[in-house]
C-alpha cells in the first residue's frame, strides 16, 4: 500500500508508544514483519527548543524505514516551523504523524493530543499548516471522541481529509476510556465510509485473529497494532501470514521469547548507556516471560539487576530450568 508518496510493503503496522517504540524495539519488529513503524510522540515546542532529550527520540536507524515520526502539539506556528526547518531536512523520515488522539492529563492539560478533538476547527488549521510546508507525507492518530457523549471521530476524519492529510489512524476509545473497556470498531468502519484517504484500525488487536476480524469487518486499509506488540514482535509476522492465508508461523517457544529478550537488551545496550537499557529491559523481560512457569520469581530477580552480563546469565538459567521443567 501507500501513503502519500510512500511505498510500504504491508498493512501492519507498529503503533508509537511512549517509553517503549524506541529503536531497538522498532528494528526487532521491522524485522519480524512490520510494514510501518512509528516513533515514540515527540513534542514540538521540545524541538523547537532545542531540548536534547527529545532529540533522543528522534534517534532513527535505516533498518527502520519506512518510519513515521510522531509529533505532538497544539500550536501551528510552532508546529510548521518544526516540520518546515527541522523534520523536511531529515532524510531518514519518511512520514510524519500528527498525535490528537493521547488521552494522558499532562498531555490533553496543553491543549494537545486528545484534548484537540474538542477543536475541529484548530484541527483543520494545524494540519492545513503543516501540509502547506511538509515535503513529506502528514497523517493523524485520533480516538473516536472525548467521551461517549462526543464521539465525533467521522466529523474529524472528513477534516482531516478536507485539510489534506495523506491518512488517518483511528483508535476505537474515547479519551475518558484511556484503555479501559472494549474498542469501538463501528466508528472505524463508519470513519472508513465516510473518507478516501487510506484508514488505519488500532484498538484491542492482541492476535493476529483480531488484526483480520478488524480488516474484515471495518474493511479499514491497515491495522496498527500497539501493546499487542509487547514482549511480542512475532505477531507482526504471524499476522502477515494469516493475513495471506499461510498459518504456518506459529508462536514462539519458550526458548524463542527467552532468546530474543536477550537479542533486545543487547541491542539496547548498543544504543543506549548500559545501566539505562538494563532498567528499560525490566519492564519487556516482563512481558516477554509472561503466562511462563514461575515468571514472577524471574521478574523479581531481574528487577534487581543493573549489568547486563548478570541479567543474560539470569534468563539463560531461566531458560535451562523451564526446559527441565517441560513447561511447554
Amino acid at each position: 500500500m501507500k501513503i502519500g508518496n510512500i511505498k510500504i510493503e504491508n498493512n501492519v503496522f507498529l503503533a508509537p508508544l511512549a517509553g517503549i517504540t524506541d529503536m531497538a524495539f522498532r528494528i526487532l519488529c521491522k524485522q519480524k514483519g512490520a510494514g510501518l513503524v512509528y516513533s515514540e510522540m515527540v513534542s514540538c515546542k521540545g524541538m523547537y527548543y532545542g531540548d536534547k532529550k527529545t532529540n533522543k527520540l528522534l534517534e532513527i536507524s535505516e533498518i527502520e524505514r519506512p518510519i513515521a515520526v510522531q509529533i505532538f502539539g497544539s500550536d501551528p506556528d510552532i508546529m510548521s516551523n518544526v516540520v518546515y526547518d527541522k523534520l523536511n531536512k531529515r532524510e531518514d523520515i519518511d512520514i510524519i504523524d500528527i498525535n490528537m488522539g493521547c488521552p494522558v492529563p499532562k498531555i490533553v492539560k496543553n491543549g494537545d493530543g486528545s484534548a484537540l478533538l474538542k477543536k475541529p476547527k484548530l484541527i483543520k488549521k494545524i494540519i492545513e499548516a503543516l501540509v502547506k510546508v511538509s515535503e513529506k507525507p502528514i497523517t493523524v492518530k485520533i480516538r473516536i471522541g472525548w467521551d461517549n457523549d462526543n464521539i465525533n471521530a467521522v466529523e474529524i476524519s472528513k477534516l482531516v481529509e478536507q485539510a489534506g492529510a495523506s491518512a488517518i489512524t483511528v483508535h476505537g476509545r474515547t479519551r475518558e476510556q484511556y484503555y479501559s473497556g472494549k474498542a469501538n470498531w463501528d466508528v472505524i468502519k463508519s470513519v472508513k465510509d465516510k473518507v478516501k484517504i487510506p484508514v488505519i484500525g488500532n484498538g484491542d488487536i492482541f492476535t493476529p485473529e483480531d488484526a483480520k476480524a478488524m480488516i474484515d469487518y471495518t474493511k479499514c486499509d491497515a491495522i496498527m497494532i500497539g501493546r499487542g506488540s509487547r514482549g511480542n514482535p512475532w505477531i507482526f509476522e504471524r499476522t502477515i501470514g494469516l493475513l495471506k492465508d499461510d498459518k504456518s508461523i506459529l508462536a514462539p517457544s519458550n526458548e524463542e521469547r527467552i532468546n530474543m529478550a536477550i537479542k533486545h537488551l543487547e541491542l539496547l545496550c548498543s544504543i543506549k548507556r548500559e545501566d539505562i537499557a538494563v532498567r528499560e529491559m525490566r519492564k519487556h523481560i516482563g512481558w516477554y516471560t509472561k503466562g511462563m512457569k514461575n515468571s514472577a520469581e524471574i521478574r523479581g530477580k531481574i528487577n534487581t539487576f543493573v549489568e547486563k552480563e548478570y541479567m543474560i546469565k539470569e534468563l539463560i538459567n531461566y531458560l535451562n530450568f523451564i526446559d527441565n521443567t517441560k513447561s511447554y
